[in-house]
C-alpha cells in the first residue's frame, strides 16, 4: 500500500515543495524515514504512532518507510508529522488518497493527536503558493498563512478533525485574512518623537540620517535623551511595503518570533541586543544556521545601546553585513543568506564616568581611560557609521517650558517626500536610498562647485579622514540637500554634513 501527499520545508527564509511518500509492506513492523531527516523529523514516528493510537485510528503493524523528496536536501522541523501521520491512515484506506492530492500539509503532531504550530509557516506558504493548492495548517498558524496564500487555508486543531474533514464528515470554514486591515492592526507605534523635550539638533540629525538610510552614532551623558531618542526612530520612517512586510514577517516566522495570532509584522523592527550578545547572536549561524539580530533588524533599526560594553570581535562581525546589506552562513551540510538591510543605530558615554564634557558634572576619567574606552570601536567600523552627533543634557527650563515638539508624523512626511527623491534618481539601480550610492553614483550625483570642494579639502586635511569618510560625508551631504528641495551640493549642505563628524574631532583622534 501506498501514499502521497505534499508538505513544505524552510531552506535559509525561502520554502519550498516536499513531497511525502508512505509505503506500508509486509514485513517486520519498523519505521524507516528517509530522505536527510533531522532529529526532530526521526523522532516523528514516535509522536506519529502515539498520535494516530490516541485519535482513535489503528496503527499498521507492518514495515513503514517514509520518503521525503527531494532526497538530496536536508529536511529540518517538525512540520512533517500532520502529513506523515496523514499519509499513513491513506494507505491504510482511512483516507481517500485522491483528496490528499489536493493540499498542502504542515504541523506538528502532540501524543494525544492535537496539532500544534511550527515556525516558518509564511515562508513555507510564499514557496508554495504557484502550485494554487488548498493548505491545511495548526489552527494557531492559520491567520499567518491565510495572508499570503491564494487558495483556501483551513487551521486544524487535532487529527481527528483532520481526518474527519478529509473524508466529508465535517465542514471547516476556510481562514481569511485582510492585509490592509493587519496592516491597520498591527503599524501603531506606541512613542512619538514628540515626546522628547528639546533636542533639536539632534533630531534635526534623526532625521537626515532617517532620510538617506545612514548609519548613526549618539554621544552623550547619561540621561540625555540617546535611548528615548533612538526608539522613536521607527516612528519617522516610511512605513512598510507589502513586500517588506511580508519579508520581515518570513524572518520573524522562522525564527518563532510572531506573537499569536499576529499574521504580520507592519512596523519598522527595532531590535536591540544586550551587550553580552555573542558573534553568532548577532549575525546568525549556529549548527542550523539561523537568523541573527541583523536580520532580524532587516527594514528596520538595529540598536546598539553602550557601543563599548559590547566584545570587540562582536562589533567587528557588523562589518560585512553593513556593507553588503545580507549575511551567508556556510555549514558541511549547507549554505543559506539572510538578508541584513538595517539602519544602524549605536549609543555611547563620552568617557567611563559618563561626564566628559558636561556643563555641570566633574569628569573623573585621565586622558587616557577616556582614549581607551573609546578606542574599544575600531576605526574601520567607525568609518560605516555616516553620523556622530552629540545628544548634550537637557536642563529644567527646556524640560519644563520647551513648546510643543514637533509629531513624528510630521517629520516622516517629510522623510517620504525625501526618499521619493531618492527611489526616483536610483529607480534603476537597485537601491533606494543615498547611503548606499557606489562610488560612480557619488561622482555623478555628488559633484561640488569650487568652493565646496575646497571646505571638504579642509575638512579631510584637518581631520584626518579615510576615503570612506570623505564618501560618507559626501552621502549625508546628498541627503541634506533633498531635504531642501535643492538641485545640488551647496556649501551650506557640505557644512552641515562635516558637522556630523563629532568622533572624528574628538580625543579618540
Amino acid at each position: 500500500m501506498f501514499a502521497k501527499l505534499y508538505s513544505a520545508s524552510v531552506n535559509g527564509i525561502d520554502g519550498s515543495l516536499i513531497t511525502t511518500e508512505v509505503d506500508v509492506a509486509q514485513g517486520l513492523p519498523q519505521i524507516a524515514i528517509v530522505g536527510l531527516p533531522d532529529t526532530a523529523i526521526k523522532e516523528a514516528k514516535d509522536r506519529v504512532r502515539a498520535a494516530i493510537k490516541n485519535s482513535g485510528f489503528k496503527f499498521p503493524v507492518k514495515r513503514l518507510t517514509i520518503n521525503l523528496a527531494p532526497a538530496d536536501t536536508k529536511k529540518e522541523g517538525s512540520a512533517f508529522d500532520l502529513a506523515i501521520a496523514l499519509g499513513i491512515l491513506a494507505a491504510n484506506d482511512v483516507i481517500s488518497q485522491q483528496r490528499l492530492q489536493d493540499f498542502i500539509i504542515l504541523g506538528e503532531l502532540s501524543l494525544d493527536g492535537t496539532i500544534q504550530p511550527v515556525k516558518g509557516i509564511l515562508s513555507m506558504i510564499l514557496g508554495v503558493r504557484e502550485l494554487n493548492r488548498a493548505v491545511l495548517v495548526p489552527a494557531a498558524n492559520a491567520a499567518e498563512a491565510a495572508v499570503v496564500s491564494t487558495a483556501p487555508v483551513y487551521g486544524l486543531a487535532s487529527l481527528a478533525q483532520t481526518v474527519s474533514f478529509l473524508n466529508g464528515e465535517i465542514t471547516v470554514k476556510p481562514h481569511r485574512k485582510d492585509i490592509a486591515r493587519e496592516f491597520e492592526k498591527y503599524s501603531r507605534y506606541e512613542v512619538d518623537l514628540a515626546d522628547v523635550k528639546g533636542q533639536q539638533f539632534v533630531k534635526r540629525a534623526l532625521e537626515v540620517a532617517v532620510a538617506g538610510n545612514h548609519n548613526i552614532i549618539l554621544l552623550g551623558s547619561p540621561g540625555s535623551g540617546k535611548t528615548m531618542l533612538a526608539r522613536r526612530i521607527p516612528t519617522i520612517i516610511p512605513t512598510l511595503s507589502i513586500d517588506e512586510a511580508l519579508e520581515t514577517t518570513k524572518l520573524y516566522s522562522i525564527s518563532g518570533l510572531l506573537a499569536k495570532n499576529q499574521a504580520l509584522v507592519a512596523t519598522r523592527p527595532f531590535r536591540s541586543p544586550h551587550h553580552t550578545t555573542s558573534d553568532i547572536a548577532l549575525v546568525g549561524g549556529g549548527s542550523n544556521p539561523k537568523p541573527g539580530e541583523v536580520s532580524l533588524a532587516h527594514n528596520g533599526i538595529l540598536f546598539l545601546d553602550e557601543l563599548p560594553e559590547f566584545n570587540r570581535n562582536v562589533l567587528e562581525s557588523l562589518r560585512q553585513p553593513l556593507e553588503d546589506g545580507y549575511v551567508s552562513v556556510s555549514r558541511a551540510v549547507k549554505s543559506v543568506t539572510f538578508p541584513s538591510r538595517f539602519m544602524l543605530v549605536c549609543a555611547m558615554n563620552p568617557c567611563p564616568c559618563g561626564f566628559f564634557g558636561h556643563p555641570t558634572k566633574e569628569c573623573r576619567c585621565q586622558p587616557h581611560r577616556i582614549e581607551q574606552y573609546r578606542s574599544k570601536i575600531s576605526g574601520p567600523l567607525l568609518d560605516r557609521i555616516d553620523i556622530h552627533i552629540e545628544v548634550p543634557p537637557v536642563n529644567y527650563k527646556e524640560l519644563m517650558d520647551a513648546p510643543a515638539a514637533e509629531p513624528s508624523a510630521a517629520v516622516q512626511k517629510r522623510v517620504e517626500a525625501c526618499r521619493s527623491v531618492q527611489r526616483e534618481r536610483f529607480r534603476d539601480s537597485g537601491i533606494f536610498a543615498n547611503a548606499y550610492m557606489s562610488t560612480r553614483q557619488l561622482k555623478k550625483h555628488c559633484a561640488l562647485d569650487e568652493p565646496s570642494k575646497h571646505l571638504l579639502r579642509l575638512a579631510v586635511d584637518e581631520l584626518g579622514l579615510s576615503g570612506r569618510a570623505y564618501d560618507k560625508i559626501l552621502k549625508v551631504a546628498r541627503t541634506i540637500a533633498d531635504l531642501a528641495g535643492a538641485e545640488s551640493i551647496t556649501q551650506e549642505h557640505l557644512a552641515e554634513a562635516i558637522q556630523y563628524r563629532s568622533l572624528d574631532r574628538s580625543i579618540m583622534h
